[in-house]
């Protein structure tokens, strides 16, 4: 009996070092070179492939992979028939979504949607973009921007551009009209593999271990040592809403505390437990935090 395969598609380009560090935080080691497109990972059951993740989810549609990591602006532009398994939080520099947005210049006297009717807008989210000028009844003019869309607002009326933050507009001399749409990544299976159970638990498994490994990015572990008079003051000085575990240390002599918190919050806690009466502070990373 031939060995069962799951095969995954993980998107290439600017989401790709993101991308392989999220699958070791998982448990997985991905090892890709420079010009490969078939990743090896230290795992008998998955084989890895590499593409674009604007073409990701029609690959997945076809089977050509079982299940993909791709934004959801790429699923609804390619109008892909794929199962959507999981929203996985994250994109090139934060973990937060990413939204597509209406800019023009600064000078430009557009100052709602409405002004670019009969107007020209280039973007790269084609199809998307024309729906949501023919949804408010705006006869713009949509055309496909090959890359380096930011660079054409100067010779057209308006780009729709992905952004994270607008610092990249704002340097170049843009402004935001309006949002088109909101995008993060999801991992999307196409429904042979869904309907198989054996390749269902296992897309399962892994979006389980990919969303602990976003979560735990953000996070960390305390654990510290904390004398039996001290521990409700300790105990008040950590962030409310959190269940720490408290464990007796041997001979009664106190308690050892361990909890889970935001790492932004971890570095002005620490010297406030301290204060306290807490001793033997560690902080120490997490790869993945399973809710």
């Amino acid at each position: 009996m031939s060995e069962k395969i799951l095969t995954l598609g993980l998107p290439s380009g600017s989401l790709k070092e993101l991308t392989l560090d999220l699958m070791r935080r998982a448990g997985y080691q991905v090892r890709s070179s420079e010009r490969s497109y078939f990743p090896h990972v230290d795992s008998r059951e998955i084989e890895c492939r590499l593409f674009r993740a604007q073409e990701m989810s029609l690959y997945v549609e076809d089977a050509v992979v079982d299940v993909g990591l791709t934004g959801k602006d790429w699923i609804e532009e390619n109008a892909s028939d794929v199962v959507e398994v999981a929203q996985l939080v994250y994109s090139k520099q934060f973990l937060a979504p990413c939204k597509w947005v209406i800019a023009v210049r600064n000078d430009s006297p557009v100052t709602k949607v409405e002004d670019l009717a009969g107007k020209l807008v280039a973007t790269e989210l084609l199809n998307v973009t024309k729906r949501y000028f023919e949804a408010k009844h705006i006869p713009a003019r949509v055309e496909y921007s090959y890359g380096g869309t930011e660079a054409k607002a100067d010779f057209v009326d308006a780009i729709v551009d992905i952004t994270e933050t607008g610092s990249s507009l704002r340097s170049n001399n843009l402004r935001i009209v309006d949002t088109v749409m909101e995008t993060t990544t999801r991992m999307i299976a196409n429904k042979a593999a869904w309907q198989d159970p054996w390749k269902r638990r296992k897309i399962e498994n892994l979006a389980t271990l990919l969303q602990g490994a976003i979560i735990a990015r953000e996070k960390v572990g305390l654990k510290m040592n904390v004398p039996s008079n001290k521990l409700d003051e300790v105990l008040s000085a950590l962030p409310a809403l959190r269940c720490p575990t408290v464990s007796p240390l041997a001979g009664e002599s106190g308690y050892a505390v361990e909890t889970i918190l935001d790492e932004s919050v971890a570095r002005d806690i620490i010297p406030e437990l301290k204060r306290a009466g807490a001793e033997g502070i560690v902080e120490y990373p997490l790869n993945k935090v399973i809710l």
